[in-house]
């Protein structure tokens, strides 16, 4: 492999992969997209994540970071010259990596439940999803970005999710933006960055998606 070169390995609808494809564009880092089947993974994956043999995986001068927040990280190190992710100051980048962590222990559990539930299970994980999103909402407070005037880590790491957001809502039969107008808000002027619209897929192929998915995972 070459000197520098940069390869991620990715998969469409990962909102995990989506938020390395953000940050890379905001670095205006140029990069190669591998798309792997995660339903047979391929001998480059699980050599480049022999751990958790999950994407994303960036692949950097040869070497492999894995697990999305670990990439963000790196990638705000490495290349730190341009498009700041985290913040200077400790204390507010030990909040950004906090509510990080808090969105990772949440959101993609939670949100699985809302789409692939029935019944009170269903019930029970709409009403924590809504709970999840208004937390976040407080924590954007009258701020543009959760990262201030401009994108940063915390954004970078949510609005990914964004793009499941109708898949959320079509199954669970409820509305996000009803209950969480401000975060909507937050969304759309994140899609209004082109590093962020061109990282997300549109979430109807999403929603479309789904059906193809829950059939592979014996969901009916």
């Amino acid at each position: 492999m070459e000197d520098n070169k940069v390869v991620l390995l990715d998969w469409w609808a990962s909102a995990f992969a989506m938020r390395v494809k953000i940050a890379l564009a905001e670095k205006g880092i140029k990069y190669e997209s591998k798309e792997q089947n995660l339903f047979n993974k391929s001998q480059e994956l699980l050599e480049a994540n022999p751990i958790h043999k999950k994407i994303p995986v960036l692949i950097h001068d040869g070497k492999s970071i894995c697990e999305s927040l670990v990439i963000l990280q790196y990638i705000d190190e490495v290349w730190h010259d341009k498009s700041p992710l985290l913040p200077s100051d400790p204390y507010r980048r030990s909040q950004a990596r906090f509510w990080a962590d808090y969105i990772d222990k949440k959101l993609y559990s939670t949100g699985r439940r809302v789409w692939t539930g029935k019944g009170e299970d269903q019930e029970v994980a709409k009403k924590e999803l809504i709970e999840l999103l208004k937390t976040m909402e407080g924590e954007l407070g009258d701020k543009h970005f959760f990262g201030g005037d401009t994108i940063g880590f915390l954004d970078v790491t949510l609005v990914p999710f964004t793009s499941w957001f109708y898949t959320y809502e079509t199954w669970g039969n409820f509305s996000i933006e009803a209950e969480c107008p401000k975060l909507i808000e937050w969304a759309k002027r994140c899609l209004e960055k082109e590093s962020v619209a061109n990282s997300l897929p549109h979430p109807h192929k999403i929603y479309e998606y789904s059906f193809e998915l829950k059939k592979k995972l014996g969901i009916e």
